[in-house]
């Protein structure tokens, strides 16, 4: 069998990961079978939790409905049911099986209707694609660029990392859109994979069997481990991450008003919040799952009883952007934000600590590079010519 030829960039790659250049076989399964796939195992996994199926309804918490929904749109499709019935050891596709019957029942909620109020597109080929995240795949190959291994020393580091998220959530210092293969420095920090990751030391530099210049790096992760890829696998890895950011240096000043003067008042800070709940659909969302929101004061003093507050979704919260505001009014670039991201608006009812229905309205499936982009607009007062599409997760020319 003749073999697939393979670029000097990816045997570079290959060569970085210890991979034989045999291309592996992906069994061709198209992007959107693949969602199908792990949606349906979505479904599996709330079966074998809770020993039903996800049913509809008002009493039933947002997250059961649109399993519900998904799965009616898998038995629905021919196409999708032929997909997973291999996969369906609890009889969800037949009419027959030994959970309670439920899908004849009457819903005070159609599907359309909840799958609006998700900020869903409501054509029934499209539940079983969720936008805006990344697929299994793509976040595999992002963890695979190196091995990672347990950072011994890693008390040295976890300080810095700390000082670090506490300097964002002061606003002291940003991220920033990762541009492709921009320099990579010791010293620089970078969200990747949702991680912050510190280039701690460089090697001396060498020419590559593919006549490239290249270092080899001590990455620290966040998370406790590290890996000795090269420059050029660290850069490859950020390209790929259409989320990757560069974490700034200090000292960037406030968002909109250049340099600070004396005389300046700082109207607060926006913030933007993601979620660190366990539940499924925010753990598979956790990426593009974002609060918006502004304070006066201390942000960290606003989050600090998140995990009383429905406004937080009962759940603590990680703080991933603030911006400092002066000469401008925070409610009102708040209420803009909101306005244009609405179509992105996850909706859902909670009740707090009384028994009393709360809707929280600042949560959205926007991702953070495209939020960032939205406030630059405000910015250069260019915002009221565009709007968000949630089909590409982009901001794009207004029709």
């Amino acid at each position: 069998m003749a073999k697939k030829t393979i670029t000097d960039e990816d045997l570079d790659l290959l060569d970085e990961l210890g991979v034989e250049a045999e291309p592996n076989q992906t069994g061709g399964r198209s992007p959107r079978e693949q969602r199908v796939i792990a949606g349906f195992e979505e479904i599996m996994r709330f079966v074998e939790e809770h020993g039903r199926r996800p049913e509809h309804g008002e009493n039933r918490d947002i997250f059961e409905r649109l399993y519900a929904v998904r799965l009616d749109r898998i038995r629905e499709s021919p196409e999708c049911r032929q997909l997973v019935i291999g996969l369906d050891s609890h009889g969800l596709l037949g009419r027959d099986s030994f959970f309670p019957a439920i899908i004849e029942e009457s819903h005070p909620i159609s599907d359309a209707e909840l799958l609006s109020s998700l900020g869903v597109p409501t054509e029934p080929s499209d539940i079983t694609q969720l936008k805006h995240v990344r697929s299994k795949e793509e976040i595999r190959a992002a963890e695979e660029v190196a091995k990672r291994n347990p950072c011994l020393d890693f008390e040295m580091f976890r300080p810095l990392f700390e000082l670090v998220q506490s300097q964002l959530a002061r606003g002291e210092r940003h991220t920033r859109k990762y541009k492709d293969n921009a320099e990579v420095k010791k010293g620089d920090l970078f969200v990747l994979d949702g991680q912050k990751v510190l280039v701690a030391e460089m090697g001396e530099p060498f020419v590559s069997d593919y006549g490239r210049q290249d270092r080899r790096l001590r990455v620290i992760y966040d998370n406790g481990t590290e890996s000795d890829l090269l420059v050029r696998s660290l850069q490859r890895a950020l390209n790929k991450d259409k989320f990757s950011r560069r974490i700034t240096d200090l000292d960037f000043g406030p968002l909109f008003s250049g340099e600070e003067e004396e005389e300046e008042v700082a109207a607060g800070y926006i913030y933007v919040l993601r979620s660190k709940s366990n539940h499924p659909f925010v753990a598979q969302n956790r990426s593009v799952m974002h609060k918006i929101g502004v304070t006066t004061g201390d942000v960290k003093s606003r989050i600090a009883n998140a995990k009383k507050d429905p406004t937080y979704l009962l759940s603590d919260v990680e703080i991933v952007a603030t911006f400092k505001l002066s000469n401008v009014s925070g409610k009102h670039l708040e209420m803009l934000l909101h306005k244009f991201f609405s179509s992105a608006r996850l909706d859902m009812e909670l009740k707090d600590r009384f028994g009393s229905q709360v809707e929280p309205r600042e949560w959205f499936l926007v991702p953070l590079a495209v939020i960032e982009e939205a406030i630059q607009r405000v910015i250069d007062d260019t915002i009221g010519g565009f709007r968000y599409d949630t089909d590409t997760a982009s901001i794009i020319a207004a029709s």
